[in-house]
């Protein structure tokens, strides 16, 4: 046991939350891998869909590779703070996690696909953080835009926790909420692995499958 690693901090309150700006970071919006818009308005059958899953660099990777998602981007959500620089979340005080915008055609893949990517690739029973990274900016999270995906989010939330708990894991904190304000990050942390093919990321199976 630890006796020196201690609890990382819930999400800050909104009044204490660093102010922000009223301006967007500036981005290219152009998909580096795909080439697509990472900017709305996005084609009329699509939807979108936002999830935490700790650092934003290789839970991207995860999604632009799953046929059916016509885009993705990196970006802070779940917060407080308008506008905030990767350096604010980075402190924890601007109440967002880093967060993964999915845009999908539901006709070409099911949400219980995008579901088996998001849980099966980190530690879902991990209180604000995921492994070495501490902090609320590297909550789990899903982020729903309809009433459906919440619903199916919650539903897909039981089913793996009753694998986990078949298996002696722990509770899953994952946040399920309705989605609110995604805020983009900047361009350099656009498809990061991309463009930094041996940079870092900590995710991969975690050992229980979804399905």
């Amino acid at each position: 046991m630890n006796f020196f690693r201690t609890q990382p901090a819930a999400v800050i309150a909104a009044e204490d939350a660093l102010p922000g700006r009223d301006t967007p970071l500036k981005i290219s919006g152009k998909h580096f891998v795909n080439g697509t818009s990472m900017l709305p308005p996005f084609p009329a059958q699509m939807e979108t869909m936002i999830i935490g899953m700790g650092c934003f660099w290789g839970a991207e990777r995860l999604f632009w590779e799953v046929p059916g998602v016509y885009t993705t981007a990196a970006g802070y959500s779940g917060g407080t703070t308008p506008n905030p620089t990767y350096g604010e979340t980075c402190t924890s005080r601007t109440g967002h996690t880093e967060a993964v915008l999915i845009v999908f055609d539901p006709n070409e893949v099911e949400l219980e696909t995008l579901f088996k990517v998001f849980w099966e690739n980190h530690d879902p029973t991990q209180y604000m953080g995921q492994g070495n990274d501490q902090g609320s900016q590297y909550r789990t999270a899903i982020y729903g835009t309809t009433d459906a995906q919440i619903e199916a989010a919650k539903a897909s939330l039981s089913n793996y926790q009753a694998k986990l708990s078949q298996t002696g894991f722990g509770e899953i904190t994952t946040e399920i909420a309705e989605a609110g304000d995604f805020y983009y990050a900047e361009e350099e942390h656009q498809q990061y692995l991309a463009k930094n093919p041996y940079g870092y990321c900590n995710h991969g199976f975690c050992q229980i499958a979804y399905i």
